[in-house]
Order: C-alpha cells, then sequence, then structure tokens
C-alpha cells in the first residue's frame, strides 16, 4: 500500500493535494480510485483513495495504527560532513528516533548558520518525511535547529528520569558496556545519546557532557563512523520493539 505525507491535521472527506504529494503520485503512476495510506506525522493513518486525476484524495478511515519505539529516544549529533547526514536522519527516522538535534563541535567540518541553517533543516526534514513514507511511520520526528555542543548543553534542562549517554570509546575512563547501561534502564524510560562528530568529541566537549549528567557509554571495541554510532545505539534499543 503506497503512503502519503499530507500536512496539515487530517479529517474525514474530500481534500486537495498539495503540490508535492501530486508529484509524489505521479512518480508512483496512481490513478484514480487506487486506495493509498495517508497520516500527517502526528500519529495514526488514514484509508484513502486518490480522486480528481491525483489531484485530490477522498479520506476514508482513520486508523490508530503506531508504530513508534517503546520509549522515546532523542539523538544529538556531530553533524558528519558531506551527504552523510542526510543518510543519519534518513535512518534514524526509520530506527525510530523520536528527535535529531544537529551540533556543531570543535572537530565539526560541517558549520551552518543563519539562512543556510534554515535550508538544510528543511532539506533534513523532507529527508524525514520520506522515510516516514517508505517505512510506515505515523509520527515525524523533531528536527531542532542547529547549535553548537556547549549552547547545547547549557540549554538542557535539568535531568528527570531521563536516561543521557554520550557514546566513546572503550578507552573512556569509567565507560559503561552497551549491556550494563541498558539493563538499568526502566520501561519507558526516554534516553537522550550524544555522538561526536568525525574525530569525536574532544576532552573539554567530553567533560562538559558530563558535567551535564551525561554517562559515558560504549558500543563495543570498535571505532564506528559518527554517522553509525549514534544509529547502533537506535537499533540496540529497539530490538526489544521487534
Amino acid at each position: 500500500m503506497h503512503r502519503l505525507y499530507l500536512d496539515p491535521a487530517l479529517a474525514a472527506g474530500p481534500r486537495a493535494l498539495d503540490p508535492r504529494a501530486q508529484r509524489h503520485v505521479r512518480a508512483l503512476r496512481l490513478r484514480d480510485g487506487d486506495p493509498v495510506q495517508v497520516f500527517d506525522g502526528n500519529g495514526g493513518q488514514w484509508s484513502a483513495r486518490l480522486r480528481a486525476q491525483g489531484t485530490q484524495i477522498e479520506l476514508l478511515q482513520f486508523e490508530p495504527v503506531e508504530r513508534e519505539l517503546a520509549r522515546p529516544v532523542e539523538i544529538a549529533v556531530g553533524m558528519p560532513a558531506n551527504e552523510r547526514m542526510d543518510w543519519l536522519v534518513e535512518k534514524a527516522t526509520e530506527l525510530g528516533a523520536q528527535a535529531i538535534t544537529p551540533l556543531m563541535c570543535t572537530r565539526s567540518v560541517l558549520r551552518l548558520h543563519g539562512e543556510r541553517a534554515e535550508r538544510r533543516g528543511a532539506h533534513w526534514r523532507g529527508v524525514a518525511l520520506a522515510a516516514c513514507e517508505q517505512c510506515g511511520r505515523n509520527r515525524l520526528p523533531l528536527l531542532r535547529r542547529a547549535a553548537t555542543l556547549p549552547d547545547w548543553l547549557r540549554a538542557l534542562p535539568q535531568p528527570a528520569d531521563e536516561a543521557r549517554c554520550v557514546l566513546a570509546a572503550p578507552s573512556q575512563p569509567g565507560a559503561q558496556g552497551y549491556a550494563r547501561w541498558a539493563a538499568g534502564l526502566h520501561d519507558a524510560q526516554p534516553v537522550l545519546a550524544l555522538s561526536g562528530p568525525e574525530g569525536g568529541l574532544d576532552e573539554q566537549e567530553m567533560a562538559l557532557a558530563l558535567q551535564a549528567g551525561f554517562v559515558p557509554l560504549s558500543l563495543g571495541p570498535r571505532t564506528l563512523r559518527a554517522e553509525t554510532a549514534p544509529l547502533a545505539l537506535l537499533a540496540a534499543l529497539a530490538a526489544p520493539c521487534a
């Protein structure tokens, strides 16, 4: 069943498709009367059918289908360069990240400010939207504004029930293995995971993270790429939900 994202919030009955959805319909070569599923990113989905040569849609029945993780997981990532951040956003969406925060760190190659940051943020939202259409998620992840790591840490609220971890090398003093760390989580406890850019966080950045309540977490003996490490954590956290 083909899926379409529509904004704003949906209600039963006919409505016009926006230009993006019309392009999607044409690319899929769908015709009048073809059944589709439609979602607005806020949870649940609608069964629907196309009308008026793919320019309108008839919303038929709401289905309260959810495919979220058992616990909210937010990842804050030192942005990898080139198209790797696109790939990270796409896969993090598929794996169930509730929110994604792009960070600029001391060793970051990619740095975004002003209008460029707005354009790239809108692009990443489109990447996440397309991933939701493909994978069956009915809730869009929150794509936060790019920020420097120190500014982001200063703006964080005091941790309440949230489990905070910073992905670290096995040699990091006090680093826990994943199995031990995960065993300490209780049901549905939110997770906020921080991951560095290419080259990792420097000593000062790691110290700031520890002061903000982040626990060093090792995912094993191998050194993972900047775009791989947060996805490996997401996959591990998603495994009990399969």
